[in-house]
């Protein structure tokens, strides 16, 4: 009888049920021999690896945005699990580690066990690419506060490096060389913007423009990519990343400069994207706020001393040299042009 008031008040214990477990079968593709307990139990339980002389914990945590009204607009979710697996993948690269463990968290207004199943699909995809076990999260029914088929996503990570091997940008110095590694697309960021000038209607998603090679909604839903596997083998040849997100280049690169020191990045030194051109044409959007909104084509940002560029190049064809590091009174400015 609890049972079918609670129902009634607009959450379904039996629904629940059934989401946690096709939850539980795709996670279980993930897990590795360090997991201890996986989904299911009360808490996740990870064996640090052994190899590590001082091994360090680095952790983030991350949504996927209103990237998740377009999902909505055209019907697909089972791309966003790999947004926010490659986001955090990339947030704790940027450190120089490596991820064991990710945790997600799913809100919705009334749960939807085949939209659950889509998402956690692209869960288990993006974890079993770059070797993270899917190791617990949260399936949350809230009505009352989502309201229709609107739904959240978080995800939460945790990695590991070696405490000599982390990366920390202190050892930048003016001179220096800076590159970009090409991102797929808006990758998690700038869908507010991008909806207001783009729309985020299904009729919005299947319109096509002669700068685009397919529609809308094919260029927003792109997922956001991983460089895990592009910097991994030459992280000793670094001296930082920035994952460039949530205030483009601006925001983000000054986040590994020491003091100073400043960025000066060259326009014109790798391809922008074609949405961002149609974004910036559709909204009259000025220069400096697409820079600091996108990604303008680039979602990872290295520096490595000049010495260091050929080699870079050669284990990254897809690397551009986009700038370099100068000197600063310690404000690590990034300027563009």
């Amino acid at each position: 009888m609890k049972q079918d008031a609670y129902a009634a008040a607009g959450v379904s214990i039996d629904s629940a049920a059934i989401a946690k477990e096709r939850i539980k079968n795709l996670a279980r593709a993930t897990l590795t021999p360090n997991v201890l307990a996986g989904p299911g139990f009360f808490g996740g339980m990870f064996e640090v690896p052994c190899g590590y002389n001082k091994p360090v914990l680095v952790s983030s945590c991350d949504g996927v945005g209103t990237k998740l009204r377009i999902a909505s607009a055209m019907g697909k979710h089972d791309t966003v699990g790999i947004d926010i697996v490659n986001h955090s993948v990339n947030d704790i690269l940027t450190c120089g580690a490596t991820p064991l463990f990710f945790l997600d968290y799913i809100a919705m207004g009334k749960l939807d066990p085949v939209l659950i199943a889509e998402v956690v699909k692209g869960l288990s995809t993006a974890c079993q690419q770059v070797g993270c076990a899917l190791i617990g999260g949260e399936t949350a029914e809230m009505p009352g506060l989502y309201h229709g088929n609107d739904y959240d996503l978080a995800g939460f990570i945790v990695g590991i490096v070696e405490k000599d091997d982390i990366l920390n940008g202190q050892s930048i110095k003016p001179g220096d060389a800076v590159l970009g590694l090409p991102s797929t697309g808006l990758h998690t960021n700038g869908y507010s913007l991008a909806r207001r000038v783009l729309g985020e209607t299904a009729s919005a998603m299947i319109m096509r423009y002669p700068i685009l090679t397919g529609s809308v909604g094919e260029a927003l839903i792109t997922p956001h990519r991983s460089y895990l596997a592009d910097l991994k083998p030459v992280l000793t040849e670094i001296k930082g990343l920035a994952h460039i997100t949530g205030g483009g280049f601006t925001d983000n690169i000054p986040r590994t400069l020491p003091p100073g020191t400043a960025v000066h990045i060259t326009k014109g030194a790798w391809e922008v994207l074609p949405i961002f051109e149609l974004i910036q044409e559709l909204g009259n959007v000025a220069d400096a706020e697409m820079y600091r909104v996108f990604n303008m084509g680039i979602g990872m940002v290295i520096v490595a001393e000049p010495a260091k560029v050929p080699s870079l190049l050669k284990s990254m064809p897809e690397a551009k040299v986009i700038g370099e590091v100068t000197a600063d009174k310690g404000l690590g400015r990034v300027t563009i042009d």
